[in-house]
């Protein structure tokens, strides 16, 4: 039996079709149920249905009295605020198309987007890094005024036609822009019952910033698309406060990376949450101890442990419904085709391969901007294939074998070692560089780099010179220099065999 997972594709998108429009559909339902808390340890600031829609749609009305035209490119230079997802919607609504990006980028990373995108103008909070441009520039304060706006139309249209773009680290070292159709916000419902559990009672505590893909989706678009309740801690909020978040607002999802809820164990020995239902996890493969550690705090509660990336979203899960079995990530949700390969496509089941997603997808990209050699080089055939290595059951099960390239993981966020070493190797003292993530002590890993050069350099030195070109959690933490770089045969550089290297105290 060959390792294929297709149960009957999902249903169709609709046609005309709008990402905001179907985000928003339930909010003339109930305008005065409250569809998104922040949330502080003394108080929260609450959106109804109602003023939400409201000011997506002003806000669109706003970017369209600026000059912006539907197709237009938009980079987001926001901070970790209600800004950021009211102009990501509002821009879409009306046609526009986002590209949301961390506030943590350094002013030169963000100037290589620009390059790239030449996009029509950018949304700016002051406070965020950003490079000096001609740009046209919308600052947060004009922003926050467009939301008093009259409501636009939505710009209702071709589900297949792009919506927002997304960067995510590329092998090459270069960040790749991931083109996203309006379509994708259809797909994320398989996830719903695949994975969450949701529905519309539910009220679900992402852990992430406003500004991060994996809060925008699973935090925020999915929750308002079934007419739940989002909850986002406010900035600022330490990690150790959040279980009082969730008991004291009466949380029935949790959502976070791996990490967070390591932080919280290491915090909290027992968990009072009786709202709670479950948590969820994604960004990184969650580990069986924290998976242990918290259901014994929690009294038994479970965390649903999802599998997906940039390019597709999440799409291998366990939920409520499905239960992954010990070893296993879960199964691909129902309404996806999911296939393990080899060269020669999909093997039989319980062999090695790589995890593939077939073109058919309705949450697959578009493809990579201005990079359709890129596009081309990830497809085999009619499968998509993610560079991660798994194999299937007979029923569909998937155990996780791991990335067949050095991509690294840094607190949820996909890292290119390529990307951190070409930053880096310009410092003038600096020969060659290799760097690599590093597990030091259970569950947890940093970036470390490893360097020649003709004497030790102060790590304050190569700390600062870091800081100042690449986003925080990108950055090595630790610095070693070595005599010589490892290679292999054919002389490239061995990053596997820089982890031994690693000097253990």
């Amino acid at each position: 039996m060959l390792s294929i997972f297709d149960r009957g594709a999902f249903a169709p998108c609709p046609t005309p079709f709008n990402f905001t429009a179907h985000v928003l559909a339930r909010a003339d339902d109930a305008p005065d149920k409250i569809a998104l808390a922040v949330l502080s340890q003394t108080g929260s600031e609450r959106w109804s249905y109602g003023r939400l829609k409201s000011a997506v749609l002003g806000t669109g009305t706003g970017l369209l009295a600026r000059g912006f035209k539907p197709g237009d490119i938009l980079l987001m230079r926001l901070g970790n605020t209600v800004d950021f997802p009211l102009a990501y919607l509002g821009a879409i609504a009306v046609g526009l198309v986002p590209v949301p990006t961390s506030s943590m980028l350094t002013a030169p990373e963000v100037q290589k987007m620009v390059d790239q995108l030449s996009p029509a103008g950018i949304l700016h909070d002051p406070a965020v890094a950003c490079p000096e441009t001609t740009l046209p520039t919308v600052s947060s304060a004009e922003l926050t005024a467009m939301r008093d706006l009259p409501p636009a139309d939505y710009a209702m249209g071709d589900p297949n036609r792009l919506a927002y773009i997304i960067y995510t680290s590329g092998t090459s070292g270069q960040p790749r822009a991931v083109m996203h159709a309006h379509r994708a916000i259809w797909a994320r419902q398989m996830m719903h019952e695949g994975w969450y559990g949701l529905g519309v009672d539910d009220r679900l505590l992402h852990a992430g910033a406003f500004n991060w893909t994996f809060t925008l989706g699973t935090g925020l678009m999915d929750p308002w698309s079934v007419g739940a309740t989002a909850l986002i801690p406010a900035e600022g909020v330490p990690l150790d406060a959040l279980p009082l978040l969730l008991r004291r607002h009466d949380a029935t999802i949790f959502a976070a990376a791996p990490g967070v809820y390591r932080k919280i164990l290491s915090h909290h020995a027992k968990l009072d949450l009786p709202k709670l239902r479950h948590g969820l996890a994604a960004g990184e493969k969650l580990s069986d101890t924290i998976r242990q550690h918290w259901a014994e705090a929690t009294g038994g509660k479970l965390i649903f442990e999802a599998y997906g990336m940039s390019e597709c979203s999440t799409f291998i899960s366990a939920g409520p419904a499905n239960p992954a079995l010990p070893g296993t990530l879960g199964r691909p949700q129902t309404g996806r085709k999911i296939a393990i390969v080899d060269e020669e496509g999909p093997v039989e089941c319980g062999k090695d391969g790589t995890i593939a997603v077939h073109r058919s997808d309705q949450g697959l990209m578009l493809g990579y901007y201005g990079a359709p050699e890129d596009t081309a080089a990830r497809f085999q055939g009619d499968w998509f294939l993610t560079g991660d290595h798994a194999e299937m059951s007979e029923a569909g099960d998937i155990t996780f074998h791991g990335r067949v390239d050095d991509m690294m993981n840094a607190g949820g966020y996909r890292v290119s070692p390529l990307e951190v070493e070409a930053a880096l190797l310009p410092h003038p003292r600096i020969r060659e560089i290799g760097v690599t993530d590093i597990e030091i002590k259970e569950d947890a890993a940093i970036i470390a780099a490893f360097y020649t050069s003709d004497a030790e350099i102060p790590q304050e030195e190569l700390t600062a010179y870091a800081d100042s070109r690449l986003a925080r959690y990108k950055q090595p933490r630790a610095w070693v220099r070595i005599d010589a770089m490892p290679t292999n045969p054919n002389g490239k550089l061995s990053r596997k065999a820089l982890k031994p290297l690693f000097p253990r105290r």
